[in-house]
């Protein structure tokens, strides 16, 4: 018989609750250990069983990782590119603790090559911000996003490093973001990407090109993200 409590909420699912809980406020990492089926079954009060379909769930969404003799651990959680999110929506549906680290803010006039894709003379000055992404206190992605200065004066002053681009545009700018068009590939860190990350020199990293539209069809926003490949995933449907 399944396990219930009063108000009806399965008990299985008032474990995974628990652990989620755990990893959202940063008691648990990727890679901690997670307390085994016969701790949480003492814990929670339910049997084996209930505690085993708890962290199988957990696992078929992959986030733990169970090893044959060694325990339940956190999975490296990895983010899905296959919806246009700002990074902050992204970790949120991971239940991840998102912030970032302002690496770089201001405004530009050199970037010729970027200033044409967001089909602007070649001079206009440009704001430029880069930012260090983490997810539960770990790096994730160097994103380094540039606008028009002239259509966004005054940015260079919003908080950054604690407020998701994307919200900043939509309420103090009335941007309405549509689509973005995108270019992947693999490239590899060089060593300031390396320290920044957490990685290896050399090491594998997925960089995407972005050029977001607004619904009136005008550029807004050039972005040039690398993201450290052991954490990221591109999922791509197919019809026929």
């Amino acid at each position: 018989m399944r396990q219930v409590r009063p108000n009806g909420l399965p008990a299985y699912k008032r474990i995974q609750g628990a652990i989620l809980k755990r990893l959202e406020s940063g008691q648990l990492k990727p890679g901690d250990a997670v307390d085994s089926e016969r701790e949480l079954a003492k814990i929670h009060r339910v049997s084996l069983m209930t505690a085993r379909h708890a962290l199988a769930g957990l696992e078929r969404e992959g986030m733990v990782v169970r090893r044959r003799g060694a325990g339940t651990f956190i999975a490296p959680p990895k983010i899905h590119f296959n919806k246009l999110m700002s990074y902050t929506e992204q970790m949120a549906g991971r239940s991840l603790a998102v912030s970032s680290k302002l690496l770089s803010l201001g405004v530009i006039d050199t970037e010729q090559e970027i200033a044409a894709r967001l089909a602007l003379p070649a001079t206009s000055p440009l704001i430029k911000v880069e930012r260090l992404r983490l997810g539960a206190n770990e790096p994730f992605a160097i994103e380094t996003c540039y606008l028009s200065a002239g259509d966004f004066a005054g940015l260079t002053q919003s908080p950054l490093d604690r407020i998701s681009l994307f919200s900043i545009l939509e309420h103090d700018y009335g941007l309405e973001i549509a689509h973005a068009d995108e270019e992947i590939d693999a490239t590899t860190a060089d060593p300031h990407t390396a320290r920044l990350l957490g990685i290896a020199h050399d090491a594998p990293v997925l960089r995407i090109r972005q050029v977001i539209y607004s619904t009136k069809g005008k550029t807004a926003l050039y972005v040039l993200g690398l993201y450290r490949s052991d954490r990221h995933t591109l999922l791509i449907r197919r019809f026929r």
